[in-house]
């Protein structure tokens, strides 16, 4: 991406996600703030289509290995890939030719989200892997939160943040609360199309 790209016009354009939401777009960007949750982001160079997703756990009806009652469907990793996916194919995208970039995953509040995270960011990986989706960047793991936004031409910007200013902290919050309850509520990084993740 050129250095003198406007990330803050583009988050104002952005169509903006919360867990359990995904979209996908050929005009406008996509934007989510992410904790322990993973966004995966879709592109179909073809067509010029992005999409988005932003999950809280990795699987529906999965057993409760966190101590809490299952989730919504809509906010599990299985049923936010699938949607997604058919979403893209139903736009015209062909599955061989979809390009993955995964984020988020992050350790941010507490010991249970240090599994959680690592748990998230697994699935996305094995999932793209056994769908035969080639995921050619990501920024997963860490100490930290990203604020992520996708652009129809295919680049993905990802800012680390840390968990101190008051609209990361409030996102991290929603959550945990939706981790702890099972309830649906509804920088950068540059993960550019030649594979490369560049800090600015």
């Amino acid at each position: 991406m050129p250095e003198s790209v406007d990330t803050r016009a583009l988050e104002r354009q952005a169509r903006t996600l919360h867990p359990g939401g995904w979209a996908v777009e050929s005009e406008r960007p996509i934007a989510t703030i992410l904790g322990s949750c993973v966004a995966v982001c879709l592109h179909e160079p073809r067509l010029g289509l992005c999409g988005m997703n932003h999950f809280l756990l990795p699987r529906r009806h999965a057993q409760s290995a966190y101590g809490e009652e299952d989730p919504d469907v809509v906010l599990a990793g299985d049923y936010a890939m699938e949607v997604l996916v058919n979403a893209m194919l139903a736009r015209g995208a062909s599955k061989s030719s979809l390009i993955a970039k995964a984020f988020g995953g992050g350790t941010v509040m507490h010991s249970l989200q240090t599994m959680i995270g690592e748990d998230n960011a697994r699935f996305a990986r094995e999932w793209l892997q056994r769908e035969g989706i080639a995921l050619v960047a990501e920024d997963l793991g860490g100490a930290c939160s990203r604020k992520v936004i996708a652009v129809p031409n295919g680049d993905v910007f990802c800012r680390r943040m840390a968990v101190v200013s008051a609209d990361v902290q409030e996102a991290v919050n929603r959550e945990w609360s939706w981790q702890q309850k099972g309830q649906k509520e509804g920088g950068a990084v540059v993960a550019s199309s030649t594979r490369r993740i560049e800090l600015f």
